[in-house]
């Protein structure tokens, strides 16, 4: 195993500020580093410097439009390390109420990436073994005849999920829930989909998400209960 290797990308995480602006960008969005700035709790100047860091070590990548810089997530795997890090990490306390409700509010529905975490995400993924769209192949899971269909009808494109150069739907051990919720190329369609559809919608500064009613009334029929 190259340990100076692990070691090198190890060290890219273990500062608090760049911690908080790997929280923001787990919503697999891009953002200016003004934004991250502001999450990360440090002077424009300082967050230059973690991007620096972050670019030069291959874990973000940087869009130009002009004179904006956007940040993002190098790839899928950067994500996947960071749940594998917040399954380890232990658990801080709220110093606030307002902290203690965000914090639920992450546990309940999020985004781990491009695809549903916490309660939601792996309820509904139970909820499709269940009923046999998904079958489950160790940490892989295989897409039935009847599933596809039953996604389509929802408005998941299943063919442009196929295309995508990445690995289809597998299993993704949810660090808050400690079980596994669907991640891949399809995760991220169905994910897409209940966005677009308006099941879901961003919360304001983090990377939760909100049910809406029509969200609420959508996943009851399908047999998903978040109570």
């Amino acid at each position: 195993m190259p340990s100076v290797g692990i070691a090198a990308v190890a060290a890219l995480f273990a500062d608090p500020a760049r911690a908080a602006m790997f929280d923001a960008l787990m919503d697999g969005r891009e953002h200016r580093a003004g934004e991250l700035a502001t999450r990360a709790g440090v002077a424009a100047s300082t967050a230059s410097g973690h991007l620096s860091l972050l670019l030069a070590g291959g874990v973000v990548s940087c869009v130009a439009s002009g004179r904006e810089r956007r940040y993002r997530l190098a790839s899928p795997a950067v994500a996947h390390a960071l749940e594998a890090l917040a399954r380890l990490a232990v658990p801080t306390p709220a110093r606030s109420l307002r902290s203690a409700n965000r914090a639920d509010a992450i546990r309940h529905a999020r985004t781990c990436y491009d695809h549903l975490a916490g309660r939601l995400g792996v309820r509904l993924t139970d909820r499709l073994l269940e009923q046999r769209v998904l079958v489950s192949r160790g940490n892989a899971y295989e897409l039935t005849r009847a599933g596809a269909a039953k996604l389509e009808k929802l408005g998941v494109d299943i063919a442009d999920a196929r295309e995508r150069r990445r690995q289809f739907a597998f299993a993704c051990l949810d660090w808050s829930e400690r079980r596994p919720h669907l991640a891949g190329a399809l995760g991220a369609a169905l994910a897409g989909t209940l966005l677009d559809q308006g099941w879901l919608v961003r919360r304001p500064g983090d990377r939760g998400l909100n049910i809406t009613e029509r969200g609420h009334d959508s996943l009851a029929e399908l047999g998903v209960d978040l109570a």
